[in-house]
């Protein structure tokens, strides 16, 4: 139950329940009730009740509708402004009193494809170094924000230069094909004969500069399965259902095991590079330094000279095409 509150004017005010402030605070901030509702896990129609009922609790209007987002009124532009501040307050002292409790946890949120194919298959090695350190690993596709987040520390891929945090650089990526041995009996023998094979693919990855890198004029490709996680688009691959454009940092394992092989010897770097984010008033933590050295140990003991499995030469491509490009290779 909310209690009245005293003012410095003498006043007895009721402060209104914290699920409409948050929620208009990351309507304000987002412009959009469907993004506020996103960040905070809510549904849309939640999000506009929750500011529909603070502001008959202000009795003042706070945003007006504007095409498919939102516009703060003057009133709730010096609302959010003050609201903003607030909260990152309290969530900090919240933070703070949660860290004091459990002193040896640290918070670690990654995607979901580098924590399954990278992170989780090297941890018990983190573990068995620094039993002292409680990780709580969290998966999760969106941008962490430390100031409402249960997160101390991320492993973000893009491009860096997100503001309000300190981002330092892991390691780059780069991209080549690979599929399942289990089409041993139809491997292409040269980059054209993909013509032939399904192509994977996943959201946020493209064919094309792969194509372009081998001399192929062919488009992105725009039919077969598609994948919004890169770790299911490889263990579609795994199951030899088509050929995947693998990124180095997630298939490593898969190679090493034989599950999947590489075949050619061509690979083109990413844009989006892995960095190690986390904000400014943890710089000092101890242990966030113990689990940056021991992340750059692991990125250095990848990059160690290795015998990678190579898929061997076929001349003979049975497969029939299901979404590859028709166009053909440059010569």
């Amino acid at each position: 139950m909310n209690q009245p509150h005293k003012s410095t004017h003498g006043m007895t005010t009721h402060i209104p329940p914290m699920q409409a402030l948050r929620a208009f605070e990351a309507a304000a901030r987002r412009q959009s009730l469907s993004r506020a509702a996103e960040a905070l896990s809510l549904t849309h129609g939640a999000i506009s009740h929750q500011i529909k009922s603070l502001e008959a609790t202000l009795n003042v209007r706070l945003i007006e509708r504007e095409g498919r987002g939102i516009r703060l009124t003057e009133e709730g532009e010096r609302l959010a402004t003050r609201l903003r501040g607030a909260l990152a307050e309290i969530e900090d002292a919240l933070r703070e009193a949660s860290q004091r409790s459990n002193p040896r946890q640290l918070r670690v949120s990654v995607m979901p494809s580098f924590a399954a194919r990278w992170l989780l298959p090297r941890l018990g090695r983190f573990i068995a170094q620094h039993k002292d350190i409680d990780l709580d690993v969290r998966s999760n596709m969106a941008l962490v924000d430390f100031r409402r987040d249960d997160a101390d520390v991320a492993i973000r891929h893009g491009l860096g230069g997100w503001p309000d945090v300190k981002a330092e650089l892991l390691m780059g990526d780069a991209f080549f094909p690979v599929c399942s041995p289990r089409l041993a009996s139809t491997l292409p023998a040269r980059p054209r004969d993909l013509a032939r094979f399904t192509l994977l693919r996943s959201d946020d990855e493209s064919w094309k500069p792969w194509f372009e890198a081998v001399g192929l004029d062919w488009p992105e490709p725009s039919r077969g399965p598609i994948f919004n996680d890169s770790s299911l688009m490889l263990q579609a691959a795994v199951e030899g259902q088509g050929v995947a454009l693998a990124r180095t940092t997630l298939v490593g394992n898969d190679l090493r095991n034989g599950l999947l092989v590489r075949l050619f010897d061509i690979d083109v770097p990413g844009p989006r590079k892995y960095y190690l984010v986390y904000p400014p008033r943890l710089a000092a933590s101890p242990k966030l330094a113990l689990f940056r050295a021991w992340l750059l140990a692991e990125i250095a003991l990848d990059a160690a000279p290795a015998k990678t499995r190579r898929a061997p030469r076929r001349a003979r491509v049975a497969e029939v095409p299901h979404n590859a490009p028709s166009r053909t290779a440059k010569r």
